[in-house]
């Protein structure tokens, strides 16, 4: 379990094989290529695209929710997919002879979606090789009004207690996730390069697989990364979506000695545990 910008997280990622990136403490996770047991426990899956390593596990989430009594689903996903996604749902239900009950909500960009008391997901277009989309999560949180802080416990109690407002409702973006995209977002939105933690994908990260090569594939190149260090004022970034072709120790020494100083205390790269190289 990771703890970056004040958000726990908890995460598989490896390009082309698994993404599942969870947040228990916002309860829920982006993307669902694969189901570990502690994602099940998640309610709320927001999907960024199609592809299988990102919502390949999508009935077995809804299954085994029901396996375990827990409540049905509820998915996110981009409205270019509802059709076959409900198409999906409806063989496995004649497979499985089973009700996969689920709550499906198709979004696209600009919207605001409310998914709990304090908590909403604005989406934007990420740019991918299918439909695809990103999400921000804000949260709303109560503080001390800025003349009350440092203020004495029993002066604080006393001020309430005389009907003062010592409080105030404060939103903050606290995460953006991009899913698969190309580096284009994060000049494109605001919010990517200003949310106290960004989780971005970077596939590539040496010269096996070019700039280009990546751009082709709908990917992210850490040279693309480096080029925009002066964009990010994110509090932390996680990158992820190594493709299974690095030895994880190789890339984190690439990283330690390519990323400049303004970003390399705040990068952190996933590790991908699960899976070695990929196949010569």
């Amino acid at each position: 379990m990771l703890q970056l910008a004040g958000t726990a997280v908890e995460a598989l990622s490896v390009a082309g094989l698994e993404t599942c990136i969870q947040l228990p403490g916002f309860g829920l996770c982006f993307d669902m290529g694969v189901c570990p047991p502690s994602a099940v426990s998640l309610r709320d899956v927001l999907f960024t695209h199609a592809h299988i390593d990102h919502m390949g596990a999508v009935v077995s989430h809804c299954a085994t929710r029901s396996l375990y009594g827990l409540p049905p689903p509820r998915y996110l996903f981009p409205e270019e997919n509802e059709e076959a996604l409900r198409a999906l749902l409806e063989v496995w239900r004649k497979l499985d002879h089973s009700e996969l009950d689920c709550a499906l909500r198709p979004v696209r960009p600009g919207e605001d979606i409310q998914l709990g008391k304090g908590l909403r997901a604005q989406t934007f277009r990420s740019i991918h090789r299918v439909p695809s989309v990103g999400y921000g999560l804000y949260k709303t949180r109560s503080r001390l009004r800025p003349e009350w802080q440092g203020a004495p416990g029993e002066e604080l109690r006393a001020a309430k207690a005389a009907g003062e407002v010592i409080a105030e409702e404060v939103e903050a973006l606290e995460v953006v996730f991009c899913g698969d995209t190309v580096i284009d977002v994060v000049e494109r939105e605001p919010m990517v390069r200003t949310a106290r933690l960004l989780i971005l994908e970077c596939t590539f990260v040496d010269d096996t697989v070019s700039v280009a090569g990546a751009r082709k594939l709908g990917h992210v190149h850490l040279d693309e990364i480096i080029e925009r260090a002066d964009l990010f004022e994110n509090e932390a970034i996680l990158l992820t979506h190594l493709s299974a072709r690095y030895p994880l120790r190789a890339a984190q020494q690439i990283l330690a000695r390519r990323l400049p100083a303004s970003l390399r205390d705040r990068v952190t790269l996933l590790p991908h545990h699960r899976f070695g190289r990929a196949p010569a």
